[in-house]
């Protein structure tokens, strides 16, 4: 992806740790990369089709200047997650924050900060199957959209399928979320988990009813495999009502570990569905 470099932008502010550093204040040096798509702006030469550099940094400069904040490692948050909330085109940050006259006690030329950060592409899972089923689904994706990092880009016709298990319960509603966040997927479970919540979301039972069940099935191109998360999930392939409307928003979706697209997992499952009935029916 092309790129628009700003290099060590001179700054002053008063973060860190020690009160002379919030009341006397020191220089900072901010560079950062920018990543977006500038082809319209090199064929038009329109800068509405690219980046005002000159206003990315006078918000880096602001940002420094007006806010304080104990650790670097904050202000290099605080800039990255700016820039790319504020500009629409820009996809991913480089910020590197450099304090020059660290009081470390040492003779050293800088300490800086050096992070990466960007959208991501990430695709849900959301069902229930008590009270208002369409009501918690809809709050599900009003919740998601309130939040400033987390983006819906697409939304599933809902779905009514038979419970999943062996608990005797009502049919559930489903549909398929396709999102773009800033989060990681630690943060994105703790989000979803926070919302079914929120929906007074009980883990009594496994597989049981429920108000909300907010799944994580995709996470960019993302392998992980954690105690509390794995993704890709492991039970697309077995889920039908999982596959079923994520076929309507994300068809040629390519799982990272089977390499299936979703339209082909959904296929094969179908077929593998008819012929064990076939062969019950037998």
């Amino acid at each position: 992806m092309d790129q628009i470099i700003i290099e060590n932008l001179e700054t002053f502010g008063y973060h860190g740790v020690f009160e002379e550093e919030a009341f006397l204040g020191q220089k900072f040096i901010v560079s950062a990369v920018l990543f977006l798509d500038t082809r319209r702006a090199g064929k038009t030469d329109d800068l509405k089709e690219s980046l005002d550099y000159g206003e990315v940094c006078q918000m880096i400069k602001k940002i420094v200047e007006t806010k304080r904040f104990m650790l670097i490692e904050r202000l290099a948050e605080e800039i990255a997650e700016r820039l790319l909330l504020t500009f629409s085109k820009v996809d991913r940050v480089q910020i590197v924050v450099k304090k020059p006259w660290a009081p470390v006690r040492v003779s050293l030329d800088t300490v800086s900060v050096s992070i990466e950060r960007g959208w991501h592409k990430a695709y849900l899972s959301i069902g229930s199957n008590l009270g208002d089923k369409e009501g918690y689904l809809d709050f599900a994706i009003d919740r998601l959209n309130a939040l400033a990092d987390t983006k819906v880009m697409a939304v599933s016709d809902y779905l009514e399928t038979k419970p999943y298990g062996e608990v005797e319960q009502d049919d559930f509603l489903n549909g398929a979320l396709e999102i773009e966040t800033l989060k990681t997927p630690q943060e994105l479970l703790e989000t979803t988990m926070e919302i079914e919540k929120e929906a007074h979301r009980e883990r009594t039972v496994h597989w049981g009813p429920r108000t909300l069940d907010i799944d994580i099935l995709f996470y960019d191109n993302a392998v992980i495999v954690e105690e509390n998360l794995k993704i890709p999930h492991v039970e697309i392939p077995k889920r039908e009502f999982v596959l079923e409307p994520l076929s309507g928003i994300a068809p040629y979706l390519i799982h990272p570990v089977l390499h299936k697209s979703v339209a082909t997992m959904l296929e094969e499952l179908k077929s593998s569905s008819k012929k064990q009935n076939e062969k019950e029916f037998e």
